[in-house]
């Protein structure tokens, strides 16, 4: 290699290295005092099978899916029915236990079966990489069988 484009490839390499270093890893890095909540909707409520649910958000700001990945102080709602909360720095997965509101909703209204639920609420960034449980709250719920009249 001539010595000419030696300083132009260590340029190029510094540049790189300093990107990496400013954006931090998906999931990572979520404002100290950051958390979520569900909004009216207590742990071991009794609810109908159709029920809205309510997100809350403290410390964070809901934009929707694809707006700047790299922003820790953003990310959007996702609501995980009967299974745990995402580890942190995991893609949120696409499937019936996992709801995503990439367009930035607050609520939802939902259809559960009769029986015993968990669902937990868990905010994930603009690349739907978890926050983790540090940014998931989860509340039990029971479905009321009503019989027909």
């Amino acid at each position: 290699m001539k010595l000419r484009y030696l300083p132009a490839l260590a340029g190029c390499l510094l540049g790189a290295s300093l990107a990496v270093h400013a954006n931090p890893a998906p999931g990572e890095g979520a404002p100290a005092g950051a958390h979520v909540s569900f909004v009216g909707l207590k742990d071991g409520a009794v609810v109908p099978a159709t029920v809205t649910v309510k997100f809350g958000i403290k410390g964070m700001k809901v934009r929707p899916a694809g707006e700047d990945p790299y922003d820790r102080a953003s990310g959007h709602h996702h609501l995980v029915i009967d299974a745990p909360p995402v580890p942190q720095g995991q893609v949120v997965p696409t499937d019936e236990k996992h709801m995503h509101f990439g367009k930035g909703q607050t609520e939802a209204t939902i259809t559960l079966t009769p029986g015993p639920h968990t669902l937990t609420l868990q905010f994930a960034d603009g690349a739907h990489s978890s926050y983790g449980p540090a940014l998931a709250a989860t509340v039990h719920v029971k479905v009321e069988d009503k019989p027909a009249k």
